[in-house]
This record gives C-alpha cells, sequence and structure tokens, in this order.
C-alpha cells in the first residue's frame, strides 16, 4: 500500500491522529521514504492562508509524517522549525512521534531532539515548546542543553503549579523535577531571566494575591535541606548580581541572597564582588552591599584601601541616604585612623560634587571638623575643591567662598552653589544645530532588498520603510522580477507570520508590503489584505478628498496607503522611481530633487502615482530656492504645475494649534469595566485650507472630552511619523500625545523616541511641543526622558520660547500629579548638566510659582534644582510665591529649600 498526500492531509485536517499515526506505521519503510520528496514538495508549495485555513492544527499530522518518513535529523527538523510548525510544538502528539520514530529505530532521534531544543525562543516559554524536544531527549536518553529557551520552559512549567493540581508548592514542584540540577545553575547566568523569576503567587491561607516571588525562599529552603549545595547557590547568586541585569530582574536574587542571610565569613570571600556591587547595583542592592561591608570592616576585616575605594564608589551616587550613609561610615573611620586623616578627608571630598546640596553641607562639615589636624597642603587641595561652595569660607577662610548662608540652618549649614565655579554647566556652550543626515543610497539589488525587509521585520524604522519602498519600483523598473521572486522565496517561506492577514498581527503595513511584493513576482497572486488595499487606493482618489478612507483615521496610516498605492499601480501604471523618496533621515526632500524627478517623469511620459507625490509635496521644505522656483514653471505635466503652484503658495499653512483638556471621572458604582479617573491635555489641529486627502486628514484634529488611556493610536516605528510632515513637527507633535502621555500616566515605554526626531524637523512649535517634552520629561523609564532631554537640548538652540511655554505646562500637569513632578526634574537636571541652565531657568520660573502652593510630591527637589541653576547662571530672578513660602516657620525640607532658593536670588 502505497502513502498518498490526499488521504494523509485528510486525516490531518480532520484531527484523527490516531488513524494517521496507525496508517503510518503499517507502510514498510520502502513506502515511507519513497513518500518524503513528495510530502516536502507539497509543503514547501503552501502559503500562509493553506496554513491558517479553517481545520485542526495541521503541525500535529505533519510532524507525524515528518518523522515517518524523512530520512535525517536535519530534514526532519527543517521542516519543525519553521515558525508554522515551531508554534505548535506544545501540542504535537509526542507519544505517537516517539513510537513511529522507535519503530523504525531511527538512531537520530537524540540528535533531532538536540536541533530541536536548540530552535525552542525564549519568548514561547509559556507555550510549552520546550517539551516536545525535552521528550525526544528523554527517549533517546540524551540529556537537553542548557539553552535559554529550555531553561525559561522548564520554569515556565515550574511555576504553572497554581492552576495544574499536583504539588502546591513552588518547593515542592523543584524537589521532584529530574532537571533540578541541570537547570538551576543556568537561573543565574541568563540575562533578564530574574523578570520571570518575580511572579508572586497566590495565598494558600486565604486566596489572595501576594507580589512576593517565592523563588528566593523555594530555594533558601532547598539549600537549608542539602538538596541543593550552599556554596554553589551563593557563589551563583553573588556573581548574578555583579554581572547585573535590569533592576526587576535582579529582585529576586537579591532576596534569595538575604534569605541565605550570609554570614560575615562568606561575605569576607566575597568582599571585592560586594564592593564591584557598590558604583552600579540598584540602591537596594548597593545598600545591602554597603551594610555588609561595614559589619566586616567593624570586626576589622576589611583594609583601609578597601572602605576607602568602596566609599569612592559610593559618593559619586546621587541616592542621599546611600552617600550620607557611607559619610557616617567615613568618620567613624577617622577617629579610628588618626593617622591617616588626610586619606579619609580627600576621599569625603569626592561628596562636595554631589548634585545634592545636603550632602555637600554634611561632607563640608566632617572636613571641617578634621581640618585641624590636616597637612597644609592637604587642607589646600580641600578648598580648592570645596571652592564655589558658599559655606566654604565657614571652613577654609573668607578667600575660598563665594559668600556664606550658615545662618539659614544652623551653624556649619553648607548654601547653594554647587555649579557656580569654573567648568559648571553655565559655562558649557550649547552644540549648534545638527542638520540631518541624507539619506543612505538606494538599494541596488533583490539581496540587498531581502536583506533589508528582513531587517525591518526585526525593527521598524521610517529610513528602513522608505529605501524598501523606493527599492520595489526601481528593481520592477529594471525588469529584476526573477532575482526578486529567487531571493524572496526563502523570506516568505522563514517569516509567514510577519506577512499573514491574521487577526493577531498587528503590523497591517507589513501584512501590505507582502501583497506589494506578490504583485512584482506573481500580480495573480494575492492575500486576504488585497481587496483591502484595492478600496484604500480608490477611497483615496474621490472628487471629494474629504471622504473618508479605510487606512488614515491617523497619520500612521499614510505609509500603509503608499505601501497600497504601491501593490496597485507597479504593474498598472510603472514608474521608474517614487517622487516621495526623501533626501534626508527626517524625512525631508529637497526641492530641486523632487524637480529632477518630475523632469525624467516628463521625458518619460509617466506622472506620479497621487499620495506618493501628495506625500513628496508634503516633504519639501519651506524655503526653496529661486532658481527652482523659476524652473519648476517651465513644467508642462499636470503634477509639474501642481509642484509649481506649490512652491509659490510657501507650501502646506500651519493649521491652528490650541490646548484643549480631556477629563474622565471614575465610572459610576456596578460598572465591571472603572475608567481611569484623571485628566490629560492634548492639541487641536484646524486647517488653513481644504486641499487634498493627506492635507485634510493630518491638518484637522478634534480630540474626544475624555482620554482614551487604553488605545493605541499610533502603532510601530514613531520616526515612521515623524517622517510625514518634516516641516511641520507641531502637527506631528499633536497626534503623538496620547501615546506620549501614556509615558507619564501609564509608565509606558518607547515613545520618547519620536521627540529627538522632531527636534530634527522644522516648523514652529506650539503647544503640541511644549506638552509633548513635557509628557516625556514625565515618563517612568530613563530612556524616553534622555529622549526628551535631547529634543530639549535641540530646540533651546533654535527656539527659547519653548522652555517658557513648557514651564507653564509644567506647572499645571505636575500640580494635580497628572505628570509626576520627581521624574520632570531629573530631566531638567539633565539638562542643566548638559549645559542649558538658562533654559532651565526659564522653565523653572514658570513652573514654581503654580506649584509652591500645592506643595507637590518633589517640590523640594525642584526648588533644590533651582538654587544650582539660579548659582551657575547668577540668577536674581523674583519668582512669585517664593518669598512667602521661605518665610513660613519650620524645619521642613519644603521651608528649607524654599529659603536657600530665596537667599541665592537675592544676596
Amino acid at each position: 500500500m502505497s502513502l498518498e498526500w490526499e488521504t494523509l492531509d485528510r486525516l490531518t485536517g480532520e484531527g484523527e491522529i490516531d488513524q494517521l499515526a496507525g496508517l503510518l506505521l503499517s507502510a514498510d519503510e520502502t513506502q515511507r521514504l519513497a513518500f518524503a520528496k513528495e510530502f516536502e514538495a507539497r509543503i514547501k508549495a503552501m502559503t500562509a492562508d493553506d496554513w491558517h485555513r479553517p481545520r485542526h492544527d495541521p503541525a500535529r499530522g505533519y510532524a507525524l509524517i515528518a518523522i515517518a518518513c524523512f530520512s535525517s535529523a536535519a530534514k526532519t527538523a527543517a521542516l519543525l522549525i519553521r515558525p508554522v510548525m515551531r508554534e505548535g510544538w506544545g501540542r504535537l502528539p509526542a507519544d505517537w512521534f516517539i513510537t513511529i520514530a522507535q519503530a523504525r529505530q531511527l538512531p537520530w532521534l537524540g540528535d533531532l531532539g538536540t536541533r530541536l531544543a536548540a530552535r525552542v525562543r525564549p519568548d514561547d516559554s509559556w507555550t510549552g515548546q520546550w517539551e516536545f524536544p525535552a521528550a525526544l531527549l528523554r527517549a533517546a536518553d540524551a540529556e537537553p542543553p542548557t539553552s535559554e529557551g529550555m531553561v525559561r520552559g522548564w520554569l515556565a512549567e515550574m511555576l504553572r503549579f497554581r492552576n495544574e493540581g499536583g504539588p502546591t508548592r513552588l518547593v515542592d514542584l523543584l524537589r521532584e523535577s529530574s532537571y533540578l540540577d541541570l537547570f538551576v545553575p543556568a537561573l543565574f547566568t541568563i540575562d533578564g531571566l530574574g523578570n520571570a523569576l518575580n511572579e508572586g503567587h497566590f495565598s494558600e491561607a486565604d486566596g489572595s494575591w501576594q507580589s512576593t516571588p517565592l523563588f528566593p525562599s523555594a530555594v533558601a529552603q532547598l539549600v537549608a535541606e542539602g538538596r541543593l549545595e550552599r556554596r554553589q547557590i551563593l557563589d551563583a547568586t553573588v556573581d548574578r548580581l555583579v554581572r547585573g541585569d535590569r533592576p526587576v530582574a535582579l529582585r529576586p536574587f537579591a532576596m534569595l541572597l538575604e534569605a541565605l542571610t550570609p554570614t560575615n565569613d562568606e561575605v569576607a570571600g566575597h568582599a571585592l564582588d560586594y564592593v564591584r556591587l557598590l558604583p552600579d547595583a540598584p540602591s537596594p542592592i548597593a545598600t545591602m552591599a554597603q551594610r555588609a561591608l561595614r559589619s566586616l570592616d567593624e570586626e576589622g576585616r576589611l583594609e583601609l584601601e578597601t572602605v576607602l575605594e568602596a566609599s569612592r564608589s559610593v559618593l559619586v551616587r546621587k541616592e542621599r541616604s546611600l552617600v550620607k550613609a557611607q559619610l557616617v561610615w567615613l568618620e567613624r573611620v577617622a577617629r579610628r585612623e588618626p593617622d591617616r586623616i588626610a586619606e579619609v578627608m580627600e576621599v569625603v571630598a569626592v561628596a562636595l560634587e554631589h548634585p545634592a546640596l545636603d550632602v555637600q553641607e554634611r561632607a563640608l562639615t566632617l572636613i571641617g571638623r578634621h581640618a585641624a589636624g590636616l597637612p597644609p597642603l592637604v587642607v589646600a587641595a580641600l578648598a580648592e575643591a570645596a571652592a564655589g561652595l558658599p559655606g566654604a569660607a565657614t571652613v577654609f577662610g573668607p578667600a575660598t567662598g563665594t559668600s556664606d548662608h550658615s545662618g539659614l540652618m544652623g551653624a556649619g549649614a553648607i548654601g547653594p552653589g554647587a555649579y557656580g565655579s569654573v567648568g559648571s554647566p553655565a559655562d558649557l556652550p550649547l552644540p549648534a544645530r545638527v542638520p540631518p543626515a541624507v539619506m543612505p543610497p538606494p538599494i541596488a539589488s533583490a539581496a540587498e532588498l531581502a536583506e533589508e525587509v528582513v531587517a525591518l521585520i526585526r525593527e521598524e524604522s521610517g529610513v528602513r520603510w522608505e529605501r524598501v519602498l523606493a527599492g520595489i519600483v526601481t528593481l520592477h523598473a529594471a525588469g529584476r522580477t526573477s532575482d526578486l521572486a529567487e531571493v524572496f522565496e526563502p523570506v516568505f517561506d522563514r517569516h509567514p507570520d510577519a506577512f499573514g492577514d491574521q487577526r493577531w498581527n498587528h503590523r497591517p503595513r507589513l501584512v501590505f508590503l507582502g501583497e506589494a511584493l506578490w504583485s512584482v513576482i506573481d500580480p495573480k497572486r494575492h492575500g486576504r489584505a488585497w481587496e483591502r488595499m484595492i478600496a484604500a487606493v480608490r477611497a483615496a482618489r474621490q472628487e471629494d478628498p474629504s471622504h473618508g478612507n479605510p487606512l488614515i483615521a491617523t497619520p500612521n496610516g499614510v505609509p500603509a496607503l503608499r505601501i497600497a498605492e504601491l501593490a496597485v499601480e507597479v504593474t498598472r501604471t510603472p514608474v521608474a522611481e517614487l517622487f516621495a523618496t526623501p533626501t534626508h533621515v527626517n524625512g525631508s526632500l529637497d526641492a530641486e530633487t523632487l524637480l529632477d524627478r518630475l523632469v525624467r517623469a516628463e521625458a518619460q511620459g509617466r506622472q506620479p502615482w497621487p499620495t506618493d507625490f501628495e506625500q513628496a509635496l508634503l516633504r519639501v521644505p519651506r524655503e526653496v530656492d529661486a532658481s527652482v522656483r523659476q524652473r519648476a514653471r517651465a513644467l508642462t505635466s499636470p503634477a509639474g504645475h501642481q509642484f509649481a503652484e506649490w512652491l509659490a503658495g510657501g507650501g502646506l499653512p500651519d493649521p491652528a494649534s490650541t490646548r484643549f483638556e480631556q477629563r474622565s471621572v471614575a465610572s459610576e458604582p456596578g460598572v465591571l469595566l472603572q475608567e481611569i479617573a484623571g485628566r490629560r491635555v492634548m492639541a487641536n489641529l484646524r486647517p488653513a485650507r481644504t486641499a487634498g486627502l493627506l492635507e485634510n486628514h493630518l491638518t484637522w484634529l478634534e480630540r474626544r472630552p475624555k482620554p482614551n488611556y487604553s488605545g493605541a493610536e499610533l502603532t510601530g516605528d514613531v520616526t515612521t511619523l515623524a517622517m510625514v510632515l518634516p516641516h511641520h513637527r507641531e502637527i506631528t507633535a499633536a497626534w503623538a500625545l496620547p501615546a506620549l502621555a501614556r509615558l507619564a500616566d501609564q509608565d509606558e515605554r518607547g515613545g520618547g523616541t519620536l521627540l529627538p526626531t522632531l527636534a530634527e524637523c522644522t516648523g514652529p512649535p506650539g503647544p503640541a511641543m511644549s506638552l509633548a517634552i513635557t509628557y516625556v520629561f514625565g515618563a517612568r523609564h530613563e530612556q524616553d526622558r534622555v529622549a526628551g532631554v535631547d529634543a530639549f537640548l535641540a530646540l533651546a538652540v533654535t527656539d527659547a520660547s519653548v522652555a517658557s511655554a513648557m514651564g507653564a505646562d509644567m506647572g499645571d500637569l505636575c500640580a494635580d500629579g497628572t505628570v509626576k513632578l520627581n521624574r520632570v526634574v531629573l530631566a531638567l537636571a539633565d539638562a542643566h548638566r548638559a549645559g542649558a541652565s538658562a533654559a532651565v531657568w526659564d522653565v523653572l520660573v514658570a513652573s514654581i510659582p503654580p506649584l509652591l502652593p500645592q506643595g507637590s510630591r518633589g517640590l523640594p527637589d525642584l526648588l533644590e534644582l533651582a538654587t544650582q541653576v539660579a548659582s551657575a547662571i547668577g540668577a536674581r530672578t523674583e519668582i512669585a510665591g517664593l518669598a512667602e513660602a521661605a518665610a513660613k516657620p519650620g524645619s521642613a525640607r519644603l521651608t528649607r529649600e524654599a529659603r536657600r532658593l530665596q537667599a541665592t536670588l537675592t544676596r
């Protein structure tokens, strides 16, 4: 009996796995091997839609056919690691698979298991993928590799204990696992794995959710039982902390170290490792290391050199508590080591450069207590280090300090002025605006295009999209269709989900890109997205351009519409090149370059595609050389006339941009889904005229009364959005505000990268730009705040009005906690240190008055920063409400900082 594809595929589609396995086992080896070639060809010919047509999971049946017919581990693995197969590993019938392999007496089952184990993806640990290769390796009596995917898969199974029955405690499941000794050491070596170990649990007592992770206590218990070797776990834990990771990923290991309660003998063996934790470890871990080292020192088990090295690492950290504790430790060391007091004080002097004024005060006070016993040369060096600190005169004499404010806080207190010395940020010139870089060279071959598409799948960027679209058109115009077909077959094969039009694919541009590529390679082959693309292109060409379009709900849809237009027109009305391809990475298109493209098109008798041409016009700079305008008037085509009129009219006029406040209130009792109570300030846009499709959609924006906290109005790479309107950044900022606000009020990550791109763009900034920077300054994640600071520095060079407007927005949004003030202070401090002190001062002067009555959290830090900035630039500005705040009785920190700032401004 021969094996037939129709029968095997039918049983697969019907989910009749037992019948399929029986049929495969009943065939002899010759029949199975003979069918292998046809099976391989059938699989290669299948499209993404074939794989996802309604039926039972095809991976389950095809895996059995593969192990029954293929003659090597390599061929079998090649099928099983295809994405559409791999995603179903957790559902494969492993028992039947192993039974067939053993019936064939395959010697390479272990090799296959090893190959598959190496392909288990770390981010798919929740799917149970690891179990299938693990089962094959067990059947072959082989040990699984400790790859990240396998380790994460095993760990995910351990952490599912609370939902699966059986052992009700993680420690019991770990103790019984046959992989404990193999995989536990790997938990300490894989970066980022601590995130999974952070998972909480349900209380056994009352079923409530507990955020405390179980991993630390479970491992500590296994160590106490002797099931895990204490020294190995302790060494691995300390090593993990020293190698570092994100704070949240280090948390369970820090908790494990505390649960192990190392003795001083054990700490002594890791003393240098603990010292290495002090400079960069998260604050709780550095505090733990500091405490352990201090305990050793109190027993006389640390060399002074080690103490001083540890102190240098701590004194440069920002955390006040850590630094103050280190200064207390150093004071005890100074009393204990009178013969080496000079060395100790030289280390204490490191804290004189700390950004916190009270830390500077404490360090200078400590030096003052011991100054009398120091050699004259050391005193002179310390005096030089303290130069510019107002209280230095109290310690070293009037020649060293600029003024003395010790009376503000009692004897020995030191006033502001940390940045008033030579070399302060106020002396650093802001860099001149750097013009945006030119675009990379165009794609020249099908292979290069395929490489860029694969890079686009991994990480989208506006520059990549522009190069890919331009490459498709130029290679098609050059007759390179066969080359495209050859290089893209493996790309489609390896990334079917990226191009598949499925409900879980949230990257519609890639779906459209797949259709565009097929339009060039095989114009008769279309997927399910084709009709939507045709409808979008037709809607874009209606006589009434204000009609809605299925793609352009936001500027995010402009690239998708351009891809759809390319797919529809590339074979119907081919052009030699795209007209909208920018000349610079911010999306700007040199007017003369566009003019040359139009000249070539007229010579060829071709017209640009409408959407592509309108995008090209929107990318032309506002100011164009007169010679270009003169040449444009000589063009004769409809597009040429439109271009000349566009230049003569000055391009796209700026729409009116106005602030608009959104408010939400808690839902009424009984409503299941409650809204987040709060507010947002957005910007609305009103166009100056009615014109083309893109212009109408982009310049009209009216926000709803309530904010949308859960929607993803802008998806994908944000630089693509900025490149749509490179000379109208206010419009882009207005559309992006909900996404940027989520960085501050929803603690999301990543959108801040839009701001440096907008700073490279041009156009007058308005309320949207000011709000955008304010929201990003209030972002939770540092990478976003850094991006906001970069944009602020660039704008401070070109437009001073942004700082004052931003200060007003900051005072408004931080007063009620819409944006967290303490985060904004961190960003402003970074901008001050980078040299934008004058611009930062403008922000502070506008924001402090509305914040003072509220007493917002973070306000003392803001006033402290204001003192530092004012001292650095010599400001004497009167700030409304500050004198009243400074005159209040008491010693609360807010009052102290208000007094300090008022004294700096009036001295």
